[in-house]
């Protein structure tokens, strides 16, 4: 009974986590966001005390069930290992000690990653930033290539409840990385269970060094137990020494296939700690001489190792925004450097609103994609090495398929960690995320002496407007002050291939004043028109 009710659960949440992200029709009701919030990486981050609190209070009673019925990646190495055994029927787990030495290995070296500032190896660890990714990069184009074939069929017969939908990838590296994490940690599940979860995931080891102190765990009977092993074959996590009646509890999983496997009902799930019931599996071992040179010359190349990657982090951030450019705007031009119809480059990217500043955005982002998941208008996008090396995978805004809404707050609200903090809309519509930059000799008006004025058109505060020119062409002029960095005039501007007007971003997003009577004037619905 406890299994089944551990696997009901289990694909609730799954299946509801997983739909959260691929819901790109606004079907789901917002209040599924909890589910993000419940992670513990995410949680940890945003400092979100009740949340952190309940799931410790949830491990000290109930052992790992967080692992086992809550966290997404977890679910997925459970669904992996079930499609194993159906096709290796005869497939048995066995027992195998603790990798102790890697897993704090792995814990102590992402924590001092990211006090250094180096946040992109949690990101990439973090068990729900990485299902985040795969489901944003490898389930949601599939998800919506059968929105389209759906289109397709029901438009043929003069039924419109489906409409089509762009596909496009989003990031090369971050499409490989979670095809890699798919792979790796799917092959892993395929062989031995839960070995990412007790050797690699940061989540698992925080939460098996409090599950070891669980106030409610899977024991032996002692009297009832023959030693057969069957409770050891079943065991994905490979925790289970029937020989010696031991159960490692940092690694248990409470999945409860040992309970269910044993015919002789020599395993019980209880919080009472039988009197005669073998001491739980520890750490200790027995000693041995310590060699301190070893001990050493370890720390000194672990420091080594950290110093020299905060240095080539540094070093790729200043190589991206060189002195004297503030990372905002770009070096003034005269009218002599001009060349004709020349491509712009931007030197900084555009981070979503609420990001407040390229370190807030760092400090507390996993790359779980979700607000790239959730975009309407499809502008945000994971970076690759804009922010530098420790902001790789993380959200930025580029305007190839629409521009930010002007009105729209949903990724600030659908973030779990803080990363991107919800506003107001009126907080939106005076948060400056970057500023526009006019390419005079590269617009329409200038070259071809055609009227245009679409940049204008779609600019919210009017930081874009006409003004005249020859005749009765008018032409672009910019205020760089009321700007918020939209990108709608950058998005419609018709000049091919090189646009004439673009956004710049902000390493640190202002908050701008703007005349009121301006933006009452200027209406933009859903669509951008």
């Amino acid at each position: 009974m406890l299994k089944k009710i551990r696997i009901t659960l289990s694909l609730i949440l799954f299946t509801l986590i997983t739909l959260y992200f691929l819901d790109f029709r606004e079907f789901l009701p917002d209040r599924l966001s909890f589910l993000a919030e419940i992670q513990l990486i995410p949680a940890l981050l945003a400092l979100n005390i009740v949340i952190l609190i309940s799931l410790a209070v949830l491990t000290l009673l109930f052992g790992r069930v967080y692992c086992s019925s809550i966290c997404p990646m977890g679910i997925y190495q459970d669904i992996v290992a079930w499609l194993s055994k159906r096709v290796h029927r005869k497939k048995k787990y066995r027992y195998s000690k603790a990798k102790t030495l890697l897993r704090w290995g792995v814990l102590a070296g992402t924590a001092l990653t990211f006090v250094s500032g180096f946040t992109f190896l949690l990101g990439l660890l973090d068990p729900y930033g990485a299902y985040g990714r795969i489901v944003t990069h490898l389930f949601r184009p599939a998800y919506l290539a059968g929105n389209n074939l759906l289109e397709a069929i029901f438009t043929s017969f003069n039924n419109f409840t489906f409409y089509k939908v762009s596909i496009y990838t989003l990031s090369i590296f971050s499409l490989v990385t979670a095809l890699i994490t798919l792979l790796v940690i799917g092959y892993l599940a395929w062989r031995n269970g839960r070995t990412w979860c007790n050797t690699i995931c940061p989540a698992g080891t925080i939460l098996g060094f409090l599950s070891k102190f669980s106030l409610c765990r899977i024991r032996f009977v002692d009297e009832k137990c023959n030693m057969c092993g069957l409770c050891a074959m079943k065991c994905k996590a490979s925790c289970i020494d029937f020989k010696n009646k031991q159960i490692d509890h940092s690694r248990c999983v409470t999945c409860f296939n040992c309970i269910e496997s044993c015919n002789r009902n020599a395993m019980k799930y209880t919080f009472k700690k039988n009197a005669n019931e073998v001491p739980a599996y520890t750490y200790l071992k027995e000693e041995k001489p310590v060699n301190e040179s070893k001990r050493r010359f370890l720390s000194a190349t672990l420091v080594t190792g950290l110093a020299a990657g905060k240095l080539a982090a540094r070093t790729a951030s200043h190589s991206l925004f060189p002195a004297g450019t503030n990372g905002s705007l770009l070096p003034e031009e005269t009218a002599d450097d001009l060349l004709p119809k020349r491509a712009f480059k931007r030197q900084t990217p555009i981070a979503p609103p609420g990001a407040l500043t390229f370190d807030h955005l760092q400090e507390k982002c996993i790359s779980c994609h979700l607000c790239v998941s959730k975009c309407p208008s499809h502008v945000i996008k994971p970076a690759f090495l804009e922010y530098g090396l420790g902001g790789m995978m993380q959200p930025k805004l580029y305007f190839d398929h629409g521009f930010c809404n002007y009105d729209c707050i949903i990724c600030g609200e659908v973030c779990p960690t803080g990363a991107i903090l919800p506003l107001t809309k009126e907080e939106k519509n005076h948060t400056q995320m970057g500023q526009v930059q006019l390419i005079i000799e590269n617009c329409i008006v200038y070259y071809d002496e055609t009227s245009c004025g679409a940049c204008s058109e779609h600019c919210p505060t009017q930081a874009v407007r006409m003004v005249p020119y020859k005749g009765h062409l008018t032409i672009p002029e910019i205020e760089q002050e009321i700007c918020v960095g939209c990108g709608g005039c950058e998005y419609v501007c018709p000049a091919i291939p090189y646009k004439a007007i673009y956004v710049e971003g902000l390493r640190s997003q202002n908050t701008i004043e703007i005349e009121h009577e301006e933006v009452e004037e200027i209406v933009i619905d859903d669509f951008g028109f």
